[in-house]
Protein backbone atom coordinates (compact mmCIF):
# COMPACT_ATOMS: atom_id res chain seq x y z
CA UNK A 1 0.00 0.00 0.00
CA UNK A 2 1.74 3.59 -1.02
CA UNK A 3 0.87 5.24 2.06
CA UNK A 4 2.02 2.26 4.53
CA UNK A 5 4.84 2.30 2.57
CA UNK A 6 5.67 6.41 2.20
CA UNK A 7 4.74 6.14 6.30
CA UNK A 8 7.56 3.57 6.79
CA UNK A 9 10.00 6.24 5.36
CA UNK A 10 8.71 8.58 7.71
CA UNK A 11 9.15 6.26 10.87
CA UNK A 12 12.88 5.26 9.18
CA UNK A 13 14.32 8.51 9.08
CA UNK A 14 12.01 10.42 11.84
CA UNK A 15 11.09 12.71 9.35
CA UNK A 16 7.18 13.32 11.40
CA UNK A 17 6.47 14.25 15.03
CA UNK A 18 3.09 14.71 16.14
CA UNK A 19 1.80 18.16 16.32
CA UNK A 20 4.15 19.53 13.89
CA UNK A 21 3.42 22.30 11.80
CA UNK A 22 4.33 21.54 8.20
CA UNK A 23 4.45 23.86 5.03
CA UNK A 24 3.74 21.29 1.64
CA UNK A 25 5.32 22.39 -1.45
CA UNK A 26 2.71 21.57 -4.00
CA UNK A 27 3.45 22.76 -7.47
CA UNK A 28 0.48 20.67 -9.25
CA UNK A 29 2.91 17.71 -10.42
CA UNK A 30 2.18 14.16 -9.95
CA UNK A 31 4.81 14.09 -6.59
CA UNK A 32 3.91 17.08 -4.47
CA UNK A 33 0.07 16.02 -5.35
CA UNK A 34 0.91 12.65 -3.82
CA UNK A 35 2.71 14.20 -1.26
CA UNK A 36 -0.31 16.42 -0.33
CA UNK A 37 -2.86 13.39 -0.20
CA UNK A 38 -1.05 11.57 2.28
CA UNK A 39 -0.19 14.13 4.18
CA UNK A 40 -3.73 14.60 3.94
CA UNK A 41 -4.38 11.50 5.17
CA UNK A 42 -2.08 11.56 7.86
CA UNK A 43 -3.09 14.88 9.42
CA UNK A 44 -5.79 13.35 11.92
CA UNK A 45 -3.71 10.63 12.82
CA UNK A 46 -0.46 12.73 13.78
CA UNK A 47 -2.51 15.86 14.61
CA UNK A 48 -0.56 17.95 11.94
CA UNK A 49 -1.19 21.05 11.49
CA UNK A 50 -0.43 21.95 7.25
CA UNK A 51 0.17 24.64 4.92
CA UNK A 52 0.33 24.23 1.19
CA UNK A 53 2.53 26.73 -0.70
CA UNK A 54 2.96 27.50 -4.52
CA UNK A 55 5.30 29.44 -7.04
CA UNK A 56 4.56 30.38 -10.00
CA UNK A 57 7.79 30.77 -11.83
CA UNK A 58 5.96 32.86 -15.00
CA UNK A 59 7.37 30.50 -17.05
CA UNK A 60 4.58 29.96 -19.50
CA UNK A 61 1.62 32.20 -19.81
CA UNK A 62 -0.89 29.74 -18.72
CA UNK A 63 0.89 29.41 -15.65
CA UNK A 64 -1.26 31.44 -13.59
CA UNK A 65 -4.37 28.17 -14.14
CA UNK A 66 -1.49 26.07 -11.74
CA UNK A 67 -2.11 28.28 -9.06
CA UNK A 68 -5.85 28.45 -9.27
CA UNK A 69 -5.56 24.02 -9.96
CA UNK A 70 -3.41 23.69 -6.50
CA UNK A 71 -5.99 26.60 -4.36
CA UNK A 72 -8.91 25.10 -5.39
CA UNK A 73 -7.41 21.35 -4.11
CA UNK A 74 -6.08 23.09 -0.48
CA UNK A 75 -9.54 24.87 -0.09
CA UNK A 76 -11.56 21.40 -0.94
CA UNK A 77 -9.13 19.39 2.13
CA UNK A 78 -9.29 22.40 4.01
CA UNK A 79 -5.90 23.45 3.90
CA UNK A 80 -4.80 26.57 4.16
CA UNK A 81 -2.68 27.93 0.39
CA UNK A 82 0.10 30.62 0.14
CA UNK A 83 1.13 31.59 -3.01
CA UNK A 84 3.70 33.76 -4.74
CA UNK A 85 5.23 34.73 -8.66
CA UNK A 86 8.19 35.02 -9.62
CA UNK A 87 9.50 36.27 -13.09
CA UNK A 88 12.51 33.74 -13.57
CA UNK A 89 13.85 35.22 -16.35
CA UNK A 90 14.26 38.85 -15.16
CA UNK A 91 15.15 38.00 -11.50
CA UNK A 92 18.96 38.94 -12.45
CA UNK A 93 20.69 36.15 -10.73
CA UNK A 94 23.32 34.35 -12.03
CA UNK A 95 23.88 30.53 -12.51
CA UNK A 96 22.42 27.61 -14.35
CA UNK A 97 18.48 28.31 -14.54
CA UNK A 98 17.98 24.78 -12.50
CA UNK A 99 19.86 26.72 -10.06
CA UNK A 100 18.41 29.92 -10.25
CA UNK A 101 15.07 28.42 -9.57
CA UNK A 102 16.14 26.26 -6.99
CA UNK A 103 16.94 29.02 -4.75
CA UNK A 104 14.14 30.95 -5.73
CA UNK A 105 12.06 28.59 -4.91
CA UNK A 106 13.73 27.84 -1.06
CA UNK A 107 13.62 31.41 -0.21
CA UNK A 108 10.04 31.36 -1.23
CA UNK A 109 9.37 28.66 1.07
CA UNK A 110 11.98 29.86 3.71
CA UNK A 111 9.85 33.01 3.97
CA UNK A 112 6.00 31.58 4.12
CA UNK A 113 7.41 28.73 6.76
CA UNK A 114 8.81 32.17 8.47
CA UNK A 115 5.36 33.55 7.97
CA UNK A 116 3.20 31.00 8.71
CA UNK A 117 5.28 29.49 12.00
CA UNK A 118 5.98 25.88 10.17
CA UNK A 119 9.38 24.52 11.07
CA UNK A 120 9.14 21.80 8.71
CA UNK A 121 9.41 22.11 4.70
CA UNK A 122 7.94 18.84 3.07
CA UNK A 123 8.96 18.10 -0.85
CA UNK A 124 8.32 15.82 -2.94
CA UNK A 125 11.60 14.11 -4.72
CA UNK A 126 11.36 10.28 -5.30
CA UNK A 127 13.24 7.52 -5.58
CA UNK A 128 13.16 8.19 -9.61
CA UNK A 129 14.86 11.93 -8.70
CA UNK A 130 17.45 10.29 -6.33
CA UNK A 131 18.78 8.08 -8.88
CA UNK A 132 18.89 10.98 -11.83
CA UNK A 133 20.54 13.10 -9.04
CA UNK A 134 23.43 10.14 -8.52
CA UNK A 135 24.26 9.39 -11.67
CA UNK A 136 24.56 13.36 -12.84
CA UNK A 137 26.67 13.51 -9.67
CA UNK A 138 28.95 10.59 -10.75
CA UNK A 139 28.94 12.34 -14.23
CA UNK A 140 29.93 15.55 -12.72
CA UNK A 141 32.91 13.97 -10.43
CA UNK A 142 30.81 13.86 -7.21
CA UNK A 143 32.63 12.97 -3.97
CA UNK A 144 30.74 11.22 -0.62
CA UNK A 145 28.54 14.22 0.23
CA UNK A 146 27.45 14.26 -3.84
CA UNK A 147 26.81 10.56 -3.65
CA UNK A 148 24.99 10.86 -0.91
CA UNK A 149 22.01 12.11 -3.49
CA UNK A 150 19.09 13.97 -1.94
CA UNK A 151 18.52 13.64 1.65
CA UNK A 152 15.42 12.49 3.20
CA UNK A 153 15.90 14.62 6.23
CA UNK A 154 18.29 17.86 6.24
CA UNK A 155 18.94 21.25 8.23
CA UNK A 156 18.67 24.63 6.16
CA UNK A 157 18.55 27.45 7.75
CA UNK A 158 16.85 26.69 11.30
CA UNK A 159 14.02 24.41 9.11
CA UNK A 160 13.80 20.65 8.57
CA UNK A 161 13.39 19.54 5.11
CA UNK A 162 11.66 16.27 4.67
CA UNK A 163 11.37 14.02 1.42
CA UNK A 164 8.95 11.57 2.81
CA UNK A 165 8.68 10.42 -0.93
CA UNK A 166 11.89 9.24 -1.35
CA UNK A 167 11.64 5.34 -1.50
CA UNK A 168 8.95 5.39 -4.01
CA UNK A 169 8.78 5.43 -7.48
CA UNK A 170 7.37 7.56 -10.17
CA UNK A 171 5.40 4.48 -11.37
CA UNK A 172 3.81 3.91 -7.58
CA UNK A 173 3.28 7.75 -7.71
CA UNK A 174 1.11 7.53 -10.85
CA UNK A 175 -0.47 4.57 -9.75
CA UNK A 176 -1.46 6.01 -6.83
CA UNK A 177 -2.91 8.88 -7.71
CA UNK A 178 -5.01 7.10 -11.04
CA UNK A 179 -6.48 5.07 -7.87
CA UNK A 180 -7.43 8.50 -6.41
CA UNK A 181 -8.77 9.48 -9.73
CA UNK A 182 -6.48 12.53 -9.76
CA UNK A 183 -5.47 14.18 -12.50
CA UNK A 184 -1.93 16.03 -11.83
CA UNK A 185 -0.56 18.84 -13.92
CA UNK A 186 2.20 18.07 -16.22
CA UNK A 187 5.32 20.09 -17.19
CA UNK A 188 5.98 19.89 -20.17
CA UNK A 189 9.31 20.89 -19.99
CA UNK A 190 10.75 17.71 -18.52
CA UNK A 191 10.07 15.64 -21.68
CA UNK A 192 12.43 17.87 -23.53
CA UNK A 193 16.08 17.07 -23.28
CA UNK A 194 17.51 20.54 -23.11
CA UNK A 195 18.46 20.17 -18.97
CA UNK A 196 21.12 17.92 -17.85
CA UNK A 197 18.56 15.64 -15.73
CA UNK A 198 16.13 15.67 -18.56
CA UNK A 199 18.83 13.85 -20.71
CA UNK A 200 19.73 11.36 -17.73
CA UNK A 201 15.77 10.79 -17.65
CA UNK A 202 14.61 10.43 -20.79
CA UNK A 203 17.81 8.57 -22.46
CA UNK A 204 20.77 7.80 -20.11
CA UNK A 205 18.40 5.94 -17.77
CA UNK A 206 16.51 3.97 -20.13
CA UNK A 207 19.61 2.80 -21.68
CA UNK A 208 20.81 2.00 -18.39
CA UNK A 209 18.22 -0.44 -17.32
CA UNK A 210 17.43 -1.99 -20.94
CA UNK A 211 21.14 -3.28 -21.52
CA UNK A 212 22.52 -3.08 -17.94
CA UNK A 213 20.52 -3.66 -15.22
CA UNK A 214 16.35 -2.98 -15.01
CA UNK A 215 16.87 -2.41 -11.29
CA UNK A 216 19.18 0.26 -11.87
CA UNK A 217 16.99 3.42 -10.24
CA UNK A 218 17.07 1.01 -6.81
CA UNK A 219 20.63 0.39 -7.34
CA UNK A 220 21.57 3.79 -7.76
CA UNK A 221 19.07 5.00 -4.62
CA UNK A 222 20.54 2.28 -2.07
CA UNK A 223 23.94 3.13 -3.07
CA UNK A 224 22.61 6.63 -1.91
CA UNK A 225 21.73 5.85 1.02
CA UNK A 226 24.97 3.59 1.71
CA UNK A 227 27.04 6.36 1.08
CA UNK A 228 24.70 8.85 3.39
CA UNK A 229 25.68 6.86 6.40
CA UNK A 230 29.28 6.19 5.52
CA UNK A 231 29.61 9.96 4.75
CA UNK A 232 27.52 10.52 8.26
CA UNK A 233 30.02 8.87 10.25
CA UNK A 234 32.89 10.29 8.77
CA UNK A 235 31.76 14.16 8.68
CA UNK A 236 31.18 12.78 12.58
CA UNK A 237 34.45 12.59 13.19
CA UNK A 238 35.79 15.54 11.15
CA UNK A 239 33.26 17.78 12.84
CA UNK A 240 35.13 16.87 16.46
CA UNK A 241 38.66 17.41 15.04
CA UNK A 242 37.50 20.54 13.50
CA UNK A 243 36.80 21.81 17.05
CA UNK A 244 40.00 21.63 17.41
CA UNK A 245 41.20 23.97 14.47
CA UNK A 246 38.69 26.11 13.01
CA UNK A 247 38.81 28.94 10.33
CA UNK A 248 42.75 28.61 11.44
CA UNK A 249 43.93 25.31 11.19
CA UNK A 250 47.57 24.06 12.72
CA UNK A 251 49.57 22.80 9.64
CA UNK A 252 51.38 20.20 11.63
CA UNK A 253 47.92 18.85 13.35
CA UNK A 254 46.58 18.67 9.54
CA UNK A 255 49.47 16.45 8.24
CA UNK A 256 49.00 13.60 10.92
CA UNK A 257 45.12 13.26 9.32
CA UNK A 258 44.22 10.39 7.74
CA UNK A 259 43.28 12.41 4.21
CA UNK A 260 39.90 11.85 4.19
CA UNK A 261 39.64 13.39 7.38
CA UNK A 262 41.69 15.71 6.08
CA UNK A 263 39.60 16.92 3.20
CA UNK A 264 36.40 17.25 4.99
CA UNK A 265 37.94 19.15 7.04
CA UNK A 266 38.67 21.94 4.56
CA UNK A 267 34.80 21.32 2.79
CA UNK A 268 33.64 22.07 6.58
CA UNK A 269 35.72 24.66 6.90
CA UNK A 270 34.52 26.39 3.31
CA UNK A 271 30.90 25.82 3.89
CA UNK A 272 30.84 27.49 7.29
CA UNK A 273 32.14 30.77 5.61
CA UNK A 274 29.77 30.47 2.54
CA UNK A 275 27.04 28.42 3.73
CA UNK A 276 27.26 25.65 1.57
CA UNK A 277 29.46 23.79 -0.69
CA UNK A 278 28.16 24.49 -4.47
CA UNK A 279 30.86 25.03 -7.10
CA UNK A 280 33.68 23.87 -5.14
CA UNK A 281 34.92 20.82 -6.75
CA UNK A 282 37.29 18.03 -6.09
CA UNK A 283 40.29 20.13 -7.89
CA UNK A 284 39.66 22.94 -5.44
CA UNK A 285 40.12 20.79 -2.51
CA UNK A 286 43.18 19.10 -4.27
CA UNK A 287 44.40 22.58 -4.50
CA UNK A 288 44.28 23.72 -0.27
CA UNK A 289 46.06 20.15 0.00
CA UNK A 290 48.80 21.06 -2.26
CA UNK A 291 48.88 24.47 -0.28
CA UNK A 292 49.79 22.56 2.79
CA UNK A 293 52.15 20.11 1.28
CA UNK A 294 54.25 22.12 -1.10
CA UNK A 295 53.38 25.67 -1.86
CA UNK A 296 55.96 28.37 -0.12
CA UNK A 297 54.36 30.70 2.94
CA UNK A 298 52.04 33.13 2.15
CA UNK A 299 50.72 31.22 -0.91
CA UNK A 300 47.20 31.92 -1.52
CA UNK A 301 44.48 29.46 -3.03
CA UNK A 302 41.29 31.68 -4.82
CA UNK A 303 37.72 29.84 -4.29
CA UNK A 304 34.38 30.14 -5.46
CA UNK A 305 32.20 33.22 -3.87
CA UNK A 306 35.20 35.03 -2.40
CA UNK A 307 36.90 32.73 -0.26
CA UNK A 308 40.40 32.09 -0.34
CA UNK A 309 43.26 30.41 1.90
CA UNK A 310 46.17 31.05 2.48
CA UNK A 311 49.70 29.63 3.70
CA UNK A 312 50.98 31.04 6.99
CA UNK A 313 54.08 29.69 9.35
CA UNK A 314 52.38 27.08 11.10
CA UNK A 315 48.82 27.33 10.55
CA UNK A 316 46.47 27.70 7.16
CA UNK A 317 44.16 30.08 7.35
CA UNK A 318 40.36 30.44 5.54
CA UNK A 319 38.42 33.61 4.88
CA UNK A 320 36.40 35.58 2.81
CA UNK A 321 37.91 38.12 0.34
CA UNK A 322 37.50 42.04 0.32
CA UNK A 323 35.10 43.01 -2.73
Amino acid sequence: MFIEKVKQTIRKFNLVNKGDKILLAVSGGPDSLALLMVFFELRDEMKLNLCVAHLDHMLRKDSGKDRLFVESLAQKMGVDFISGRVDLKRCGQRGSPEEIARNIRLDFLFKVAKDTQCDTVALGHNLDDQAETVLMRLLRGAGLYGLCGIMPLRTMRGYRIIRPLLEVSRKEISAFLKKRKIVPLLDKTNLEDVFFRNKVRNKLIPFLEKGYNPNIKNVLANMAQIVNWEYDYLINIAERKNKDLGKSMAIDKLLRLHPAIRRLIFRLAIRGLQGSMRRITFQHISEIEDLVFHRPLHSVVDLPKGISVVKKRKNLLFYRRNK
